[in-house]
């Protein structure tokens, strides 16, 4: 068995509890405008630009490199333990991320059920939109969901990502009801998912879920606008603003009034 990674990194701390190797998964089914891993969407590998500085009199050089590559569950876990020193101090693990983890499930299944042998915490970061039975399978093996909550109206969801919402929000709901341990990552986007309106429903439609507390607003910083030049592709939020301290902090607070553990940031 094979899947396509795109990148692991080491030493993450935003993708879960403590010090984690983060796995890039290739291939994403929805299209949002503002992804910050653009290099993830594509389920092929592909060309993408690099600049190679160059030491005294060497020039810098630009080069092609082929993003996107085959592995084995067996191989990645080599990789993975090699930061296990990290995960016993800190309490943190591997998590697999994209791209979008679910659209390779069986590749991802046998990860996961590797890690669990060596008793190495697991996380699946996620959009949620896959079939329900692929991602009740997961979940069964997985430690912990992060699960990525963009918009609430399936229209707009549609119009935005490609897809609709609606398989997702029931594979959230099915979460919830199997008691899986899941943290909601809320990506605030100006213009596009921080509207009062959006926010407002999904208060109301995480409070009606059993057991699911805790929430991670991640505000929008634009710092892949140099993936995109060097993919030859289009930025759509180029010109938006980074996030705002203030109006993340409000937005936090009606959160909590909800009754829900909420921090800014991953």
């Amino acid at each position: 068995m094979q899947g396509i990674i795109f990148n692991i990194k080491k030493y993450a701390i935003h993708d879960g509890p403590g010090i984690r190797t983060t796995v890039f998964f290739k291939g994403c089914p929805l299209k949002c405008p503002w992804c910050h891993n653009p290099e993830g969407i594509s389920f092929a590998p592909q060309k993408m630009k690099k600049m190679i500085r160059g030491d005294g009199e060497k020039k810098n050089t630009l080069r092609e490199e082929i993003i996107g590559r085959s592995i084995s569950p067996a191989d990645l876990l080599t990789e993975i333990e090699k930061d296990r020193i990290f995960y016993e101090e800190s309490g943190g693990g591997v998590t697999f991320s994209g791209g979008e983890p679910l659209a390779q499930p069986d590749f991802l299944k046998q990860a996961l059920r590797l890690c669990r042998q060596r008793d190495i915490h697991t996380a699946t970061d996620s959009s949620g939109y896959a079939p329900a039975d692929i991602l009740s399978g997961i979940a069964d093996e997985s430690d912990l969901f992060l699960f990525d909550l963009k918009i609430m109206d399936d229209e707009k969801h549609r119009s935005l990502t490609g897809v609709s919402n609606r398989g997702i929000l029931a594979n959230l709901k099915l979460l919830s009801e199997k008691r899986k341990n899941v943290m909601i990552r809320i990506p605030l986007i100006p213009g596009y998912t921080d509207d009062e309106e959006n926010l407002a429903e999904m208060r109301g439609f995480l409070s009606s879920l059993p057991g699911i507390r805790e929430i991670a607003l991640l505000p929008f910083h634009n710092t892949a606008e140099g993936k995109y030049r060097k993919l030859g592709k289009q930025n759509a939020v180029k010109d938006i603003p980074g996030a705002d301290p203030e109006s993340m902090e409000k937005i936090r607070e009606k959160f909590v009034s909800c009754d829900f553990h909420v921090r800014i940031g991953g």
